[in-house]
């Protein structure tokens, strides 16, 4: 199941956060040799902090993480504007109560393998970029931008989203850093479904009564 983790719920799912920060370690700093900030078996920066929402993919029982992403409005602090601002024009600004930045997206292959052996791993990335976008157009988010090495430029393609490359930067690494978006829509979505022959939707609402934006713009 695709569920959405909010400030206000983090002391009902320690489990999966626990998680969630161990494979952020093994992936962004033990695989792909990322500055993290790492503190023992975990990875976790100052962003975690500002109360971000997790889109998190875990099993009914909500016990397994299989994958996760961290999303934040870019009305406050973000990656894009403290660690990557090399990566997109200066004429170019974020900062709209509807353009959400998704950082630290990672899948665990292992587990995933375990329990869904009939999930390959590109296709697993398409799932939870599907449920990124039906997570969005719920919650009143029409962009999404985020930061990510060339590579990645395929995992979106295969899920049936368009990106909007605005800039890169070599600065940051071994690969350079893309800075592009893309637009959440009901078009969106429906070619995502087609592409992924998926025709239900596949995330669950944590809060129905409240959006996400409300509750994190309140936070700020």
């Amino acid at each position: 199941m695709f569920l959405t983790v909010q400030a206000h719920e983090y002391h009902k799912y320690p489990t999966l956060l626990m998680q969630m920060f161990k494979l952020r370690k093994r992936v962004f700093a033990d695989q792909l040799n990322w500055d993290v900030p790492v503190q023992g078996d975990i990875e976790k920066d100052a962003y975690d902090e500002l109360n971000p929402v997790y889109l998190m993919w875990c099993d009914d029982r909500k016990t397994k993480l299989y994958g996760v992403v961290r999303l934040m409005p870019t009305t406050g602090p973000t990656l894009l504007y403290d660690v990557f601002r090399k990566t997109f024009p200066d004429v170019v600004s974020f900062e709209a109560p509807g353009i959400w930045e998704g950082t630290r997206m990672c899948i665990d292959q292992e587990l995933l393998s375990q329990d869904h052996p009939e999930i390959e791993s590109g296709y697993a990335f398409s799932m939870l970029l599907l449920a990124l976008c039906e997570v969005a157009i719920k919650h009143g988010i029409h962009t999404m931008v985020s930061n990510y090495e060339p590579q990645m430029k395929r995992v979106y393609r295969r899920a049936g989203i368009e990106v909007n490359e605005l800039g890169r930067s070599a600065d940051y690494g071994k690969y350079p850093v893309c800075c592009s978006t893309f637009e959440v829509s009901k078009p969106v979505l429906a070619k995502m479904r087609e592409k992924l022959e998926i025709n239900a939707p596949i995330y669950q609402v944590s809060l129905p009564k409240r959006s996400i934006a409300d509750y994190v713009l309140e936070a700020a």
